[in-house]
Order: C-alpha cells, then structure tokens, then sequence
C-alpha cells in the first residue's frame, strides 16, 4: 500500500514536472510572438511616419506599447507616438502622451527628451504674447525644469536659448502695459510694469526702455531723486544707449521749462516795479 501511495506521488511529481515545462515553452513562444508583434507595429508606425501620416502612425506605437507593456519597445513606442504628433503641430495632443509616459515611465533613460519635446510643443504654441500667456507660463517652467534636471544635456543648451527669448516675449508683454498705463496716467500700475521689467528680465532688450520710462514716469510726479537714481542706472550701465539721451533730455527739458518760467516770473516782477516807477512820474505831471 505503501509502495503505491509513493508511486502516485511520484507519477504527480513527474506530471506537474512536464507540465510547468510545457508551460515556460508556451510563455517563451508567445512572448517570442509576442516580440515580434510589437516590432512589426513599431516598424509599420515607422514608416508611416515616413510618409507623413502621423495619425496612424501614432495609432501603430500605441498599439505595439499595449501588445508588451513590459518590453523595451514599450516606452520606445510612446515616446514616438507623441513625437508623430509633435511633428505634424498636433501640439495638445504631443503633450498628452507626453505627460502619460512620464507618468508610466519615470526611469526612462530618455526622461529628459521627453521633457524637452513637451517644453518645445508649449513653446510653439506662443502666436501672440498678450493672449497665449498660459502657454509662455508652461513652456518657461518645463525649460527650467530641463536646465535644473539635466544641466550637462544638449537639451539643457537650447532650453536656456529658448528661456532668453520667452523673457523677451514676456518682458515686452509688461512694457507695453506699463505704456498703456503710462499715457492713461496711472503712474503706480506704470511703475510696477517697468520695475518688473528690469527685476524679473533684466537680461533682455527692454531693460534700457523701462529705466527710461521710471526716470519719466518718476519726473512726472515730481519725484525727483527717484528719477535721478534710474537715470544714473541707466548711464552706467548703457551710456552709449538711446534710451540714456532721451532721459538726459528729459532732465534738460524740465531745466529749460523752470528756467523759461524764471525767466517770465521776473520779467513780470520787473513790468510791475517799472509800472509802479513810471507812475510816480505821472503823478508829479
């Protein structure tokens, strides 16, 4: 009885043997197959994207994403299906696969292009600087975000190029504001304009116009001291700009309008004491 209760034993041993055997052969054929599938799909998206229909394209990645999560084409795939879009300005479409693999594949070795590619959809985005606000705000913090996480990448160098000109979107969004605000009259909103100019994008081309406009701005109500600061600012630092002559001018004109009225002061004031002195004389006749 003993010998059989041990051949049973045996037997199910062997069986369950063969059959885990059998098994590892069936999950390494069709994870063969299933390789193979996904290369076919990431090939037919290849060259579909060749041709320019980056829609199916995009379709072929996705799907060979979704046929082997855990293969290496995977994260391949995703990134070309937001890369298809970019490529043809499906902007908003780019930054949604974008955002998912980022957020499915935040170990990628190329974590950083993914970044990059959906700082540049934001960026190309920008057609007008007074309404596309929203997209220069994402594009500059995705930049940023590039040049803090991946300083010693190719990607981090032309970030910081494309951060230079986003200031300068952003810097002449803010002066022509503070122009705005300037001819209403409304000198502190002006005031805030211009000072954000030179405090937050002082590197760009509007810094020598918005020192100008606070030595206007400042001269117009009569603070004086303030407008002489910015203009020494300005003079020191761009002596040679023409935003320096024009505030220097404006310090010569309010020298000439004083001394023009000085001058007509004491023209009145002598009218009046040769007045009274010739009526002295009519008197006597």
């Amino acid at each position: 009885m003993q010998i059989y209760k041990f051949f049973s034993l045996f037997l199910i041993i062997i069986f369950s043997i063969s059959c885990s055997k059998e098994t590892a052969k069936k999950s390494i054929i069709n994870e063969k197959n299933l390789d193979l599938q996904v290369l076919e799909a990431y090939e037919e998206g290849m060259e579909s994207l060749k041709k320019g229909d980056v829609i199916y394209a995009a379709k072929k990645f996705n799907e060979a994403e979704i046929l082997f999560p855990q293969s290496k084409w995977a994260p391949k795939s995703a990134l070309m299906a937001a890369y298809s879009y970019y490529s043809q300005d499906y902007y908003a479409d780019a930054i949604a696969e974008l955002q998912r693999f980022i957020r499915i594949y935040p170990f990628y070795e190329n974590l950083d292009y993914a970044y990059y590619l959906m700082a540049v959809c934001y960026y190309e985005q920008i057609v007008d600087e007074k309404k596309d606000l929203q997209s220069i705000v994402n594009a500059r913090n995705t930049f940023i975000y590039v040049i803090r996480n991946y300083p010693n990448t190719e990607y981090a160098l032309d970030a910081e190029f494309k951060i230079y000109l986003i200031n300068d979107t952003l810097a002449s969004k803010e002066m022509y504001i503070g122009r705005y605000y300037f001819d209403k009259k409304k000198w502190i909103p002006s005031i805030n304009r211009f000072r954000t100019v030179i405090d937050d994008y002082e590197t760009t081309i509007y810094t020598e116009e918005a020192l100008h406009r606070l030595v206007e701005v400042y001269y117009t109500i009569g603070l004086t001291k303030e407008a002489e600061k910015y203009a020494k600012l300005l003079g020191y630092n761009y002596q040679s700009s023409e935003w320096y002559e024009k505030s220097y001018s404006v310090f010569n004109k309010m020298y000439e309008k004083n001394k023009k009225k000085r001058i007509k002061k004491d023209k009145k004031k002598n009218s009046a004491i040769l007045k009274r002195f010739k009526s002295l004389f009519d008197q006597d006749e």
